[in-house]
């Protein structure tokens, strides 16, 4: 069963496993880790993720056994530091007693806590009350909120001694496994053959595995949390919250029995209409890359084990399994690589490779992507899955894939490429005995890190594929009061992207009409469509794998009907979308008119109203656009509400004067109806961000999706012909003015930003003198084992501040962000996300904000050295409130 989490014993535990990532100040180096010449300068063999193990057991796989050489694993995250007002004091007072007294988690942190202001009717909504409990314990020794690690460490949790324990139990484990065994342990058991998506048959005494979807919740599950989905967690740029989502996630699948959660997802949204954007975290590396890195560290503190998927390129649904991802190793590194990067440094469990073929090989038996990139240059210690049947060869198993799912060819088909067929090659000598070791040493090894070998841990109850079966599903609830979190995040995710004459927030209107149907419950309920291929009423998840089912579904209605009853507003309504004569005149009169629209997608084994996985345009769906017309011709306060998975074209009804608010609510979950309300009526002031641009044109946008017939062999060649410029950056670089640019969001009060300063972080004298020599321009780091991780790229290097002022009347929060301008010699794009963090500021309050850079941050990939690079010239940096509205300037002191 899930355990009982009090919101703010949690944010203890956040504080305390997080400070680093969140609050590194510059004296974080040499009492954590040596940094002599040799670990700064070392060759290959002294950088990366590191694994102790007696000399006779080395091999030449990559990442699994290396040296025992220093751990140089850091984190890039961003810092935020600040002087918490006096008033601050009875919001943090209750976490004092959870934090042992010699915890060093800064308390400014806390002011991250929702609470209501005292100073204004409008402000953030305190969490529900729960009962008062012990915070949850960790998995690792190292997390124990009762003993937080200090706030310097250069990457919390450290889990290389984890890695370590866990690799040497497994050793021990499979010594006495035969060959058969050990292929058995690589192997699902085969399609709709076990309780769970995937299985793992049992071998002696280990049990086997359960793996399950999704990335939002447990797919098939039911008396399960329908979470935000993670474009919606993107949205909220909020990494407590975030490491919320992912630990509660994490706490449901562990209460259903389930060993690997399949999530977290992080494709990127190279194609603003890609069928799956919506189960990832936005369209910038950075911001995803911290996103996946908060999301593993929440679900793997749970005791599950997290998979990073898909990688890698699976950007559109359309041929995703007859297609080739054409893709130059720059912009593999800089974009669709790095929030795997921060997964590993998460100490993520496993990784999911794709359908599609990278560069005319197949994402589950590319040696360079598996191998080389993930398993040796990233250091990554778990092992690799294929996606459902995404597996092509026996020879895979050498290429890197270490486990097929769902374990036959095709589904139900009896046979598997491993299986029998991985036996005969270890035994014909095709397979090294001793990758095969590997590979079950690596999936048992896992199982080890979380401690799934403890008599507590549930085996599974229920059945993915019988659910009215009483025999295998016993129905258990892990819902807990996990509700709350999802209506807190659901309305910090809401993007405010319009507001005149003060249409925003609501005061007890007199009169209000809801228009369409996304603002009512549906007719069939929220669980009729199977993987919710289908939109009746509000949209709160896209379709797929990456879905679950609604134990409950809050709708705007109910939400709104509720509101309207306590302040005695008349409240009428019309949930036809095509009745656009009665719509207008239902409009007329009222205070407001609250206008619905949506727009979905998913993955492409389903279609909904002609949507193949992907989106068709990036209209409205069922005439949208005529509907809010219509009303604006009846009603000079029309709000509309956007349920989207992505960007729709705003422009035929965005500068319509009577459009006075555009309230972007993405697809936020199962208290969709109440975190909505909670934005209209000024419970919570908005400070979502966009986590994409929103364009004027589909033709704006720098890919589109590919179509056309295939190839050689019936394959699709998709060119990243963009290369760099994605989404925003290639608006930047076009010149091109979108309607909404990337981080945008509106709030109800104002922020001024000022005092910009930007230091270096010293060193030692002896390792600043190694550190410059190892970071000069025109010297690349070296290639080898875990050394994109290497400690010197990714430790605080320099230090921005400045601050930040609320000049508005009310409480509220806002997302400052950095942006790096590299040298126009870089062929960097002109402006790249590179920290953020929100804070939250009563009326006239001010706070000094710090965002660390790391060297990494400031690096370029060379691909002539395989390494990261210091680009030669002048490097500034912006900060701002959006990727367009940047309000201080600032330069690098190199």
């Amino acid at each position: 069963m899930a355990l009982r989490a009090n919101f703010r014993a949690l944010l203890a535990l956040v504080l305390a496993v997080g400070a680093a990532a969140q609050d590194a100040p510059a004296s974080a180096s040499a009492s954590i880790v040596d940094f002599s010449s040799s670990a700064v300068l070392s060759t290959t063999s002294s950088v990366g993720i590191s694994i102790s193990v007696p000399a006779s057991s080395t091999s030449s796989f990559p990442g699994s056994i290396t040296s025992s050489a220093p751990v140089p694993s850091s984190t890039s995250a961003p810092t935020l530091s600040s002087s918490s007002p006096a008033s601050s004091a009875s919001s943090i007072s209750s976490v004092s007693s959870v934090l042992s007294s010699g915890s060093t988690a800064s308390s400014s942190l806390v002011t991250s806590l929702p609470r209501t202001s005292s100073t204004s009717s409008v402000g953030v909504f305190s969490p529900f009350p729960t009962p008062s409990q012990a915070p949850v314990r960790g998995v690792f020794e190292v997390t124990d909120p009762s003993r937080p690690p200090p706030v310097d460490s250069p990457i919390i949790p450290d889990f290389n001694p984890a890695w370590a324990e866990a690799y040497a139990k497994a050793r021990t484990l499979i010594a006495n496994f035969s060959i058969e065994e050990k292929v058995n342990v690589t192997t699902g058991v085969g399609w709709m053959n076990g309780l769970c998506v995937g299985n793992i048959p049992p071998v002696q005494n280990w049990p086997g595995l359960c793996l399950e979807d999704s990335p939002l919740g447990v797919r098939f599950g039911d008396f399960s949390t329908a979470f935000p989905t993670a474009i919606n967690a993107a949205a909220t740029w909020n990494r407590r919250l975030i490491r919320l989502r992912g630990l509660f996630m994490g706490q449901e699948h562990v209460g259903k029995g389930v060993n690997v959660a399949l999530g977290p997802m992080m494709n990127m949204g190279r194609v603003a209409n890609g069928g799956r954007n919506w189960e990832g975290f936005g369209a910038d590396p950075f911001l995803a890359g911290e996103a996946a890195y908060e999301t593993i560290l929440g679900m793997q503190e749970a005791g599950v084990q997290a998979c990073a998927k898909h990688f890698i390129n699976n950007e559109q649904e359309h041929k995703r399994t007859e297609s080739t991802s054409d893709v130059d190793d720059r912009t593999q590194h800089e974009i669709y690589a790095h929030p795997f990067l921060k997964s590993v440094m998460a100490g993520v469990a496993s990784v999911m490779c794709s359908y599609n073929q990278i560069n005319g090989t197949f994402a589950c038996e590319n040696d360079k992507m598996l191998n080389d990139v993930l398993k040796r240059e990233f250091g990554f210690q778990g092992y690799v899955m294929s996606d459902w049947q995404a597996t092509h060869s026996t020879h895979s198993a050498n290429d890197g894939l270490d486990m097929t799912m769902p374990g036959d060819i095709t589904f139900n088909s009896g046979d598997s490429w491993f299986g029998g067929n991985l036996t005969t090659s270890v035994r014909d000598n095709q397979t090294p005995e001793a990758r095969l070791d590997d590979m079950a040493t690596r999936i048992i090894a896992a199982w080890y890190l979380l401690k799934q070998q403890r008599s507590d841990f549930p085996t599974p109850n229920f059945d993915a594929f019988r659910p009215d079966n009483e025999q295998t599903n016993f129905h258990i609830d892990v819902q807990d009061d996990h509700g709350d979190l999802v209506r807190e995040m659901g309305a910090a995710s809401t993007v405010l992207l319009k507001n005149v004459r003060g249409a925003l927030p609501l005061r007890k209107p007199r009169s209000l009409v809801l228009v369409g149907s996304d603002a009512g419950p549906g007719v069939i309920g929220p669980n009729h469509f199977s993987d919710q291929g289908g939109v009746d009423g509000v949209l709160a998840m896209g379709w797929g794998s990456g879905t679950a089912n609604f134990t409950y579904l809050v709708s705007p209605y109910e939400a709104i009907s509720a509101r309207a009853r306590k302040d005695h507003t008349t409240l009428s309504w019309i949930f036809d979308d095509f009745n656009l004569a009665r719509a207008g005149n239902m409009a007329i009169g009222r205070s407001a008119a609250l206008v619905f629209l949506n727009s979905d997608s998913g993955e492409g084994y389903i279609t909904v109203d002609g949507n193949e996985g992907d989106r068709r345009n990036l209209t409205a769906w069922h005439g949208g656009d005529n509907l809010v017309n219509a009303v604006a011709a009846q009603n000079n306060n029309t709000i509309v509400v956007v349920h989207s998975v992505g960007p729709l074209i705003l422009e035929p009804w965005i500068e319509h004067p009577n459009v006075t608010a555009v309230v972007w609510a993405g697809v936020s979950g199962t208290e969709t109806g109440n975190a909505l309300v909670d934005i209209l009526y000024g419970a919570w002031n908005p400070s979502g961000r966009l986590p994409y641009t929103i364009a004027k044109r589909p033709e704006d946008y720098p890919a589109q999706l590919v179509l056309g017939g295939g190839g050689a062999e019936n394959i699709i060649p998709i060119p990243y012909t963009e290369g760099l410029e994605i989404d925003y950056r290639h608006f930047d670089a076009k010149n091109i003015t979108p309607r909404f640019e990337f981080g945008f969001g509106l709030s109800y009060t104002t922020f001024e930003y000022s005092n910009l300063k930007v230091s270096k972080i010293d060193s030692p004298d002896h390792v600043q003198s190694d550190l410059e020599r190892a970071w000069a321009a025109g010297k690349a780091s070296p290639h080898g084992q875990g050394s994109s991780t290497a400690l010197y790229l990714h430790r605080p290097a320099f230090r921005v501040t400045f601050d930040v002022k609320n000049t508005g009347k009310l409480f509220g929060g806002d997302i400052p962000q950095l942006y790096v301008n590299m040298p126009a010699s870089s062929g960097e794009p002109p402006s790249i996300l590179k920290g953020f963090t929100n804070i939250e500021l009563s009326p006239n309050e001010r706070r000094t904000v710090t965002i660390n850079l790391s060297r990494y941050d400031l690096s370029i990939w060379d691909t002539a050295a395989q390494g990261w690079a210091k680009p030669a010239g002048r490097i500034s940096i912006t900060v701002g409130a959006s990727s367009r509205d940047a309000r201080l300037h600032g330069r690098i002191p190199l």
